[in-house]
Order: C-alpha cells, then structure tokens, then sequence
C-alpha cells in the first residue's frame, strides 16, 4: 500500500526543494514540453507527485551530461534501456573530445607560461648561438607592394588550411633571405611563415632546417630591423660565421604589450 507521503502533491516551490533545483527549470520544462506537472489547479498553480521524482532526476543527470533539451525529448519519447545507452554512448564521446580539447589547451597554456617565464628574464642585447630543431613552415610568399590586408587574409587562410583555429594556435612571422642581408636589402622580405605543428605531410611545405642558429632580439617598430641586422652582420664577421637560408622573425611578446616600441622581434639566422 502507498503511503500518504507519496500520494502527497508537492508545490511547484516544494518539489524544485526537493531536487535541489530553481523552481524556473520546472516552469521552463513545462513550457517547452519536457517535465510537465501532475495536476494544474483550478488556481492554475502547478502540482507534482513523488513518483514524478525518478523522471526529473533522469531529466537532470542528461542535462548535467551535456544532453540538449530536444535529445531529452526524444529519449523521454521512447524511453528503454537501449535507448538510454545509446545517448549515454554519445555523451561519453563527446566528454573523451572535450578531455583530448582541454589537453590541448593545457599543452599550449603550458608552452606560452614557458615563453612568458622566458620573457621576463630575456637579455635583450645578447647575441647567442642555439640549436633548433627541424621545423616546417606554411609559407606566403610576399612583397613590398603586398598591401597588409591581403597578407593577414593569406595568413588566416592558411591557419585553417592546416586546421589551426585561430592565429594563437600558431607561431608565424616574416623570412627574409641571407642573400638579401648581405646585399643591405633589409626590406627585401621573402614570405610570411606559419610553423605547422605536430607530425604534418612535408609536401608543399618550406623546412626550417635542423643545426645552428644565430639568435637575437630587437625591441621597438620594424623600422629598427635594419639596424639589429646590421650589427648581426658585424658580429657574424667578427666571429667567422657564414649566414645562410633565411633569417626567420617572430613577434614573441605582441599578446601583452600596447605599443609598438615595446614589441620584440626574435630573429634566428642559420649559419655555417
């Protein structure tokens, strides 16, 4: 025999207590066809019963997993147990996506707290030798009559191409040809670059070769670029060294500066 406490009609107020939920869900449940009372009074006021609460509480476990109002429905339309399966399916792999998403995130948060932690100790005068690793690079080839416009456009173009999102997905900047800096065709640019990431199909696609590197920074306006190349090419005398390839240039800091004379520029040379 039922107890009274579960013939019992609760309040629309007493029953969203009861779950732990705003009693608005309740009235938007009701609107949109999902979770309806009991009883309407002749008040209009709305009335649940307890045998409702099994109901509710499959409605809010899917809404917690992720599942839209209209998959509820549809479930709630042909409730069983394959069916249940079946979406619950679907929401684990859309938590498994999130998880590899969220991954991902970490590992760029990860990275750009390096570079920031690399920033705030940069010697900017220093001129250094590194070791890079093999790096492949999108390439748009450009020139001095480019307008700005149709770069960015090839650029964003580009990102998508290779399934980048957004430019933060991706380091990118400017090459200009060790044959041009010899020549004092600072301005000479030969493409903008875009380091594709991960294992990528090397075809079509420029290598950024792996060995030694002449490093260095310039801090302001590109207009200072001639002037930090020139002192390369000095030092680069003074030490023996050959530069060869391209001198690779990339923004290392344009996410926390508001003006120009506090960007820095790296710049990485191949040498021999």
């Amino acid at each position: 025999m039922m107890s009274n406490s579960k013939m019992k009609l609760f309040t629309i107020g007493q029953f969203a207590s009861l779950h732990e939920i705003n009693k608005k869900t309740l009235m938007w449940y009701d609107e949109v066809g999902l979770f309806k009372p009991a009883v309407i009074g002749e008040n209009n006021y709305r009335y649940y019963t307890y045998q409702q609460s099994s109901v509710l509480e499959t409605i809010l476990m899917l809404r917690e997993l992720g599942a839209s109002i209209s998959e509820i429905t549809e479930f709630m339309k042909n409730r069983s147990a394959d069916s249940l399966n079946t979406l619950l399916q679907e929401k684990i792999q859309e938590v498994d996506k999130r998880i590899l998403h969220l991954k991902a995130v970490r590992k760029i948060l990860e990275v750009r707290q390096a570079e920031n932690l690399a920033l705030l100790n940069l010697e900017l005068s220093e001129i250094s030798i590194v070791e890079k690793e093999k790096k492949y690079l999108a390439i748009i080839n450009t020139n001095a009559d480019t307008p700005l416009e149709e770069e960015i456009g090839a650029v964003v173009a580009e990102t998508k191409k290779y399934h980048m999102n957004r430019l933060h997905d991706a380091s990118y900047g400017s090459m200009i040809s060790a044959e041009n800096l010899y020549a004092g065709a600072f301005n000479n640019y030969s493409a903008l670059f875009i380091e594709i990431p991960g294992p990528v199909n090397a075809k079509g696609l420029h290598v950024q070769p792996e060995g030694k590197y002449l490093r260095s920074y310039c801090k302001g306006s590109w207009d200072k670029l001639p002037d930090k190349y020139e002192e390369l090419l000095r030092y680069a005398k003074e030490q023996g060294l050959t530069l060869a390839g391209y001198a690779y240039e990339t923004g290392i800091n344009e996410n926390v500066i508001d003006s120009m004379e506090d960007y820095i520029t790296r710049i990485d040379i191949s040498i021999n």
